[in-house]
């Protein structure tokens, strides 16, 4: 009969989740146990195995590729905005520079179309449209009264506070974008002022995807911040 000592956890079955527990708690238990980390394989597919320490360098790997994605990400993101940055810099010299209205909407339009590459885009002011019949940017520039019943699909922008960005209801389209309304897949409207007091731009896309309630809309409230303060001088 064998007197061969038994391994004390054949009396008692140790789970998965003490085990991990104890590596937790001691993970230098492998360096400590050198021979016992050679002698653990796991299944590796359908043939063949790959040791623990080959699983973790894999690990690893996928672990740096998934940084490397996240630091290129990152990395886009800063070049775009100092590109934007560039551009906002740009109009605001050239609405510094401004000698008179139409200069400045001129300048406002330009921004709009080459600059920020804006498919389609509107700039609407508050006030009594005879006051600028001299002023004349085609469809881009538009003068309204604030209490005008066209505006009442705005209401609720129009009230609000900051830039609203995604699909845009067939009543504002058509207000805004006229004969083009139906190559809009999405817009951004952007406040002069506080509550708009001034009037907004609207900025539209070809794009459904391009402007969406989850961007970041720091851009546009800068941009309109600046195109606020360049009206006012007039």
């Amino acid at each position: 009969m064998s007197t061969q000592r038994k391994p004390e956890y054949a009396e008692e079955e140790v789970s998965e989740q003490a085990v991990r527990e104890f590596l937790e708690a001691n993970p230098d238990f492998f360096e400590r146990n050198a021979t016992l980390l050679r002698q653990l394989e796991l299944p590796h597919g359908a043939g063949g195995s790959v040791s623990l320490v080959e699983r973790q360098v894999a690990m690893l790997r996928q672990k740096d590729l998934k940084l490397q994605r996240q630091l290129k990400e990152l990395i886009d993101v800063a070049r775009d905005n100092d590109v934007l940055a560039a551009k906002i810099h740009e109009l605001t010299l050239q609405l510094f520079a401004a000698p008179d209205l139409q200069t400045c909407v001129s300048a406002i339009e330009q921004a709009m179309r080459s600059g920020f590459g804006a498919d389609h885009s509107i700039l609407v002011l508050f006030a009594d449209p005879a006051m600028f019949n001299d002023i004349d940017e085609g469809r881009f520039f538009r003068v309204v009264r604030r209490e005008d019943k066209a505006l009442g699909p705005f209401d609720t922008f129009l009230n609000g506070k900051g830039p609203r960005c995604g699909q845009v209801r067939d009543s504002q389209r058509e207000f805004l974008f006229q004969d083009d309304a139906e190559e809009i897949g999405s817009a951004a409207l952007v406040p002069l002022g506080d509550k708009a007091e001034i009037g907004f731009l609207a900025i539209g896309s070809n794009d459904a995807d391009r402007f969406h309630p989850g961007m970041s809309i720091d851009f546009l409230a800068r941009v309109g911040d600046l195109v606020a303060g360049a009206l006012r001088r007039y």
